[in-house]
């Protein structure tokens, strides 16, 4: 019902929207291109997201739509500024867990460290270890801090996430993966400190 107002120029439709989504927008740029250029990012998918929206097809939700322009935006806006490496060639990386903490039968040869704290909660609410997380999320590689910051952040499902990275879900599976194996062993090594 807002896609018709949109085309319309209502205003209020143009102000919900952006109410709704500009935050969204603005925390998936900020994944995927970093906090310096990340508003940027995003108005610049905004005015891609009003040229754009006469040939919205709605095959997938106004959301999903909106957040595919503003990964692409900020993808473009890597290549441009020629601060990226080849997002296939990130696929091709080195296993992230240390196949020699596995056993030839597959089971843990040396088991992830047991968490000190009693709840995660408790844990998280540590000073430390959130800038610890913080630090290892702005060093991952731009998709893998997105497919990690729009599933566990932002809670989208994987088939959305795939959607909006525009990669396989099979792709996307491993970004996330990665992505959560760095910040386990990251809490890991925080831990054994």
């Amino acid at each position: 019902e807002l896609i018709p107002k949109l085309l319309a120029q209502d205003e209020a439709a143009y102000t919900q929207v952006v109410a709704a989504y500009h935050g969204l927008m603005v925390h998936l740029a900020r994944a995927i291109v970093g906090e310096a250029i990340a508003d940027e990012v995003a108005q610049e998918a905004w005015v891609a997201v009003l040229r754009a929206l006469p040939k919205f097809e709605r095959r997938s939700s106004l959301k999903t739509w909106i957040l595919r322009i503003v990964s692409n935006t900020a993808k473009s806006r890597l290549r441009h500024e020629s601060r990226t490496v080849n997002f296939d060639e990130q696929m091709e990386e080195s296993p992230i867990v240390d196949p020699a903490r596995f056993k030839a039968n597959a089971h843990w040869a040396s088991p992830p460290a047991m968490w000190h704290a009693d709840t995660p909660d408790a844990l998280l609410s540590s000073t430390e270890l959130r800038g610890c997380i913080n630090q290892t999320l702005a060093e991952l590689p731009p998709m893998q801090r997105a497919a990690v910051t729009l599933r566990d952040m932002q809670g989208h499902s994987m088939e959305a996430i795939c959607k909006i990275l525009e990669v396989s879900e099979s792709n996307g599976r491993v970004l996330l993966h990665r992505a959560r194996s760095r910040i386990q062993m990251a809490i890991e090594e925080h831990e054994g400190k």
